[in-house]
């Protein structure tokens, strides 16, 4: 459980980062870079859900999914 708490919130806290720095980036080097920086953002939440839904196959106690590598 800790790991995937672990991995989510790396994952929204480069989300946040990129939001945050993409108006620098856009001011100092062009408005395409703060773009493209924004679009990253945007994929990356759904990705960190996906992510910290998933089982842990190493912890004994997240054996109660119906899918994936812990299923009956």
């Amino acid at each position: 459980m800790r790991r995937r708490v672990r991995r989510y919130a790396w994952l929204m806290g480069a989300c946040l980062l990129l939001f945050g720095l993409s108006a620098p980036v856009a001011s100092l080097f062009g408005a395409g870079w703060g773009i493209a920086m924004c679009a990253v953002a945007a994929v990356i939440p759904p990705v960190a859900v996906i992510i910290a839904n998933s089982s842990d196959p190493d912890d004994p106690r997240d054996h109660d999914a119906r899918f994936g590598p812990n299923a009956e």
